[in-house]
């Protein structure tokens, strides 16, 4: 990220700055009554801080394009996408409270660091009130604890760790997608009845907070059904070949590899494991498969035909948009939520949005439509907004912000790789929609304290 905080519109907010020195947040230079970067003009700025480099690139790349997409929507351009569905009708197109929404970007980097830095510049050089994105859970996690210090709203983006909304949940931060619990919870019995109850898993994990979440949420689903886990290891997150990684699960005894890797991790890992055969293996009287716990169509496309058969979950799939039905016969009907979203995304960049980006635009409209509701862009009064907000019509069926950790609660899709594909897009297939109520779980269990709204005042 440069020194100044780069606005897709090449909107710099100059009233942040203070003389030729360092800017201070608003909080700093008005009454003791007032918050954090609190609008004062016509116009509000947002924050979108995303993967614009590293292995979660192309993630970010589909949530700038979704951010963009809000934004136009809140300001009243387009077909108004998912304004026209959602429960809520207190977002009129005129912006958020009547005032235009402007935004800047910043480059995380897939690194806490760097995005930490990028997010710091936002609120205190270009006064972002609120922020959002990531495709890390390490990086949500950091960017969310600095927003808290800061005393602005953090809207995460893709974050899948259970740590997010766990033990490092905040006050001030607020989760859409849906986590590493659920995905073991929606797994595990689609995995029991397609592969069977004694299997050997061999664990290859991404070497941060998301991929130890998901890990042991896998692990801890598939043993209590009957599995056992022969090995686990941790594999860093700059790694491109997994090569070295796949031979040790060749000399061991197991008969199912579980990659516990996302974005370009997962596409390097998938490959190599295909190219060293163990999709053709036969081990302990039984087909070797392949499991990858959270999937993406980004992913599924950079993988190509190394997905087919390859079960994983998803937090919301572009499918969900035409309605179809599941292997079991289940009739899916079209959301038309998603229809909306899908459409809108369609027209404005050629291609169905993934779930980064579905999950993206989502949290940019909750935080416009709990300011609207709350009638202020005080954080406090965004936080009493959201939490117990419950809503639909925002592509997920009906949905709970918990009010006790502030995570979302929805039905997950558990989906599969197509094995006949019909366009470069259509590479993932809907085989369960798992209910809400079977992936909710008890606040207290990942511990942490959300603590207090901070308004930074």
């Amino acid at each position: 990220m440069s020194k100044f905080s780069i606005s897709r519109r090449g909107l710099i907010k100059t009233g942040a700055y203070v003389g030729a020195g360092l800017a201070m947040p608003t909080i700093f230079t008005r009454s003791a009554n007032a918050f954090t970067n609190e609008p004062t003009g016509s116009t509000v700025t947002l924050g979108f801080n995303v993967p614009q480099s590293g292995p979660y690139a192309d993630e970010g790349a589909d949530e700038l394009r979704a951010f963009e997409l809000a934004v136009e929507h809140l300001n009243g351009g387009g077909d108004g996408g998912l304004l026209n569905t959602f429960s809520s009708k207190v977002l009129e197109g005129n912006g958020i409270l009547g005032k235009k929404v402007e935004f800047v970007t910043g480059d995380t980097q897939t690194k806490s660091d760097a995005a930490r830095a990028s997010a710091r510049s936002m609120i205190e050089k270009d006064g972002a009130v609120m922020i959002s994105g990531g495709s890390s859970s390490g990086v949500a996690v950091a960017v969310q604890a600095l927003c808290q210090e800061a005393g602005v709203i953090f809207m995460a983006g893709l974050t899948h760790s259970n740590d997010t909304t766990g033990k490092d949940k905040k006050a001030n931060g607020f989760r859409h997608f849906f986590n590493s619990y659920m995905s073991g919870a929606a797994l595990a019995p689609v995995l029991g009845k397609a592969y069977g109850m004694d299997r050997k898993a061999y664990h290859l994990t991404a070497d941060y907070n998301w991929g130890y979440t998901t890990e042991e949420a896998v692990r801890n689903s598939t043993e209590a059904m009957g599995w056992s886990t022969v090995e686990t290891v941790k594999t860093p997150l700059t790694q491109t070949d997994f090569s070295s990684y796949i031979t040790p699960v060749l000399q061991s005894d197991a008969d199912v590899l579980v990659l516990n890797h996302y974005g370009g991790n997962m596409v390097n890992s998938l490959t190599n494991a295909v190219q060293f055969g163990l999709r053709d293996r036969m081990v302990n009287g039984k087909k070797f498969e392949i499991i990858v716990p959270l999937y993406s169509r980004l992913m599924a496309k950079g993988a190509g035909a190394n997905v087919k058969g390859i079960f994983g979950s998803t937090n919301w799939h572009w499918s969900l948009a035409q309605g179809f039905t599941t292997p079991d016969g289940t009739q899916v009907a079209p959301d038309a939520a998603s229809a909306a979203f899908v459409k809108s995304f369609g027209e404005k960049y050629g291609f169905p949005p993934s779930q980064a980006a579905h999950t993206c635009y989502v949290q940019t409209l909750l935080y416009a439509d709990a300011v609207a509701r709350a009638g202020s862009f005080n954080p406090c009064a965004v936080v009493e907004a959201l939490e117990g907000f419950e809503f639909d019509g925002m592509g997920n069926g009906k949905t709970l912000y918990r009010a006790e950790d502030h995570q979302c609660f929805k039905d997950v899709l558990v989906v599969r790789g197509k094995e006949n594909p019909t366009s470069e897009f259509d590479l993932l297939e809907v085989v369960e929609v798992t209910p809400a109520a079977q992936v909710t779980y008890d606040p207290s269990i990942f511990g942490g304290d959300l603590g207090s709204c901070n308004p930074g005042a």
